[in-house]
C-alpha cells in the first residue's frame, strides 16, 4: 500500500478559507493530485479530506456538476453565465462603489461583470457575449460554487 503525500499545513489553510467564506467544501489541485476539504451540517471545518488521483476527482466532479445543471433550469441557458471557480462574489469593484452590471443594462463581450474572490485573489468575470443582461442571480458578498449560474446574459 502505497502512502498519499499531503501537507498539513494546506489542509488547515483551506479549511481556514471554509470557515472564513462559509462555503461547505473548496479544492485545489496541483498536476496528478488534488486535495479536497468539504464540511457537512455541524461537523467542523477541515474534517473530511480526500487526496485523490486527477482523474478520479475529474470523473466525480463532471457528474456532480451534471446533476446539478440537470436540476438547475438556468444552468441549460444559452446566455447562463457561471462561475468557473469557488469563492466569493463581488458585484461592485469596492463597498460602496456602483455595481459592474445592472438589469436591463447591455454589455459587450469581455466587459467585467463582477468579481469572484478565492484565496485572497480576486478574479474578474467577464462577458462570454454581448447582450443585455436579463437576470442576476447571486447577491453581493455571497459564497458561490464551481458551476453555479451567476447571471444570464440574452
Amino acid at each position: 500500500m502505497t502512502r498519499i503525500p499531503f501537507d498539513p499545513d494546506a489542509i488547515r489553510a483551506l479549511a481556514a478559507v471554509l470557515t472564513e467564506t462559509g462555503l461547505s467544501e473548496i479544492e485545489i489541485a496541483d498536476k496528478d493530485s488534488r486535495i479536497r476539504v468539504a464540511r457537512a451540517g455541524n461537523v467542523p471545518a477541515g474534517s473530511t479530506v480526500s487526496v485523490a488521483p486527477a482523474a478520479a476527482s475529474t470523473a466525480s466532479a463532471t457528474a456532480a456538476q451534471s446533476a446539478s445543471a440537470s436540476a438547475d433550469p438556468d444552468a441549460s441557458h444559452p446566455g447562463a453565465v457561471t462561475s468557473p471557480m469557488v469563492g466569493v462574489a463581488y458585484l461592485s469593484p469596492e463597498p460602496g462603489a456602483p455595481a459592474f452590471i445592472t438589469v436591463g443594462q447591455t454589455v459587450t463581450a469581455g466587459q467585467t461583470l463582477l468579481l469572484i474572490e478565492a484565496m485572497k485573489t480576486f478574479n474578474q468575470i467577464k462577458a462570454p457575449k454581448s447582450g443585455t443582461i436579463s437576470r442576476i442571480l447571486v447577491q453581493n458578498s455571497a459564497p458561490v460554487e464551481y458551476g453555479e449560474v451567476l447571471m444570464i446574459v440574452e
